[in-house]
């Protein structure tokens, strides 16, 4: 009997246990459903949808160069006679830089010249002979047919070697104004290869290398490449700046002159360039400079704030509020600034965005709106 009661007691005490653990149980689960509603319940900040226009602006580096750059060689064999000019010299267009000599060329033009008088005595003669045998064949037998063809045809042959005697004299004539090297037009000559008694030309040693080097300096070429990203933006006649770094406190400006039109196969960029003028010589052929680009757009698009932009390791997206429910659409990110960007994708105007998106808030997921402020640009 004793033994039945103890066993009672026992069975009473686990289920007690039992019923006071199940009781712990059911109200953490409450407690977490509380908690649960109460996240999928809580506000979060929307924003409309808006079409706008961004610009924004790029930082690449540019190299200037000169607008005009010629090498300028020897056309003939021959020695440097006189040079008239040095590194540094500033010349004009048309001014004589170097004269150069070759005794051969003025024989050559002397034996050239002598052949003209001798082609040309020799035309005069044959030419007069046909005239006397025409005038005679008027008078019917006297001379036969063949004899004037063949006065007229020797006429003609020694006109063709007159004509060709004249070309060879100007051939050689312009060979020896090679002799002087003038200006293609008006620069800064920056490099000198040779010394007065030289022997240059095609044969010459160091015929490589140019006699001089003339740069035009007075007006410069600021070319830059501009990512395929940032290409659809810009036109002719926008207005870039730029510094160098030997005059820091110094900006310069410039407008797009020329634009290639197409991509370099191997950079995926557009090649532009700018005419800076440069009168007071202050920029050099060859600096680096760091051009800032301004990257307008042309077309309308949608406009959000960045914070509602998500990029994650898998995908682009923004989180749209439908009826009260988190929904992920897939974007394209385009141009942005501090605190706007351009999306591409599945929306409208006036579709209500969450502000400050995130991957935690899950697609399908119940939430509460509010309107938020307008992010300024």
């Amino acid at each position: 009997m004793h033994t039945m009661n103890k066993n009672i007691i026992n069975l009473f005490i686990m289920a007690s246990a039992m019923s006071l653990l199940s009781a712990c149980g059911s109200g953490q689960k409450e407690k977490e459903g509380d908690a649960d509603s109460t996240q999928t319940a809580a506000p979060v900040e929307v924003v409309s949808v808006t079409k706008g226009k961004l610009s924004t602006s790029l930082q690449v580096p540019g190299e200037l160069q000169p607008y005009q750059q010629v090498d300028l060689y020897a056309k003939v064999n021959s020695f440097v006679k006189k040079l008239l000019v040095d590194v540094g010299s500033e010349v004009h267009e048309g001014q004589l830089l170097v004269t150069l000599e070759a005794p051969e060329i003025n024989s050559q033009l002397a034996g050239a010249q002598s052949r003209i008088k001798q082609m040309q005595a020799l035309y005069l003669a044959s030419k007069a002979n046909y005239d006397r045998l025409l005038n005679t064949s008027k008078t019917p037998g006297t001379i036969s047919q063949n004899d004037l063809d063949q006065a007229e045809a020797r006429q003609n042959a020694d006109l063709a070697n007159w004509e060709a005697a004249k070309s060879a004299a100007q051939e050689v004539t312009a060979n020896r104004n090679y002799l002087e090297i003038r200006a293609p037009f008006s620069g800064i000559i920056t490099a000198r290869n040779v010394n007065a008694g030289a022997y240059v030309g095609p044969s010459g040693k160091g015929s490589d290398l140019p006699l001089l080097v003339l740069q035009q300096q007075s007006k410069l070429r600021l070319v830059i490449s501009i990512p395929e990203a940032s290409t659809g933006g810009l036109g002719n006649k926008d207005e870039v700046s730029f510094n160098v770094r030997a005059l820091p406190n110094q900006k310069f400006t410039a407008k797009v002159a020329r634009m290639a039109g197409a991509l370099d196969q191997k950079l995926r960029s557009e090649r532009l360039e700018m005419d800076v003028l440069n009168t007071n010589k202050k920029l050099l052929p060859g600096m680096y400079a760091e051009v800032d680009v301004p990257v307008p757009n042309r077309d309308s698009t949608f406009v959000i704030p960045r914070k509602a932009l998500v990029i994650s390791t898998e995908k682009v997206f923004v989180i749209k509020v439908d009826n009260h429910k988190a929904v992920w659409v897939d974007v394209q990110k385009g141009m942005q600034t501090d605190s706007l960007v351009e999306v591409y994708g599945d929306l409208k105007p006036g579709d209500q965005l969450i502000q400050n998106a995130s991957d935690e808030i899950r697609d399908g997921q119940t939430v509460a709106e509010k309107p938020a402020g307008k992010a300024k640009e």
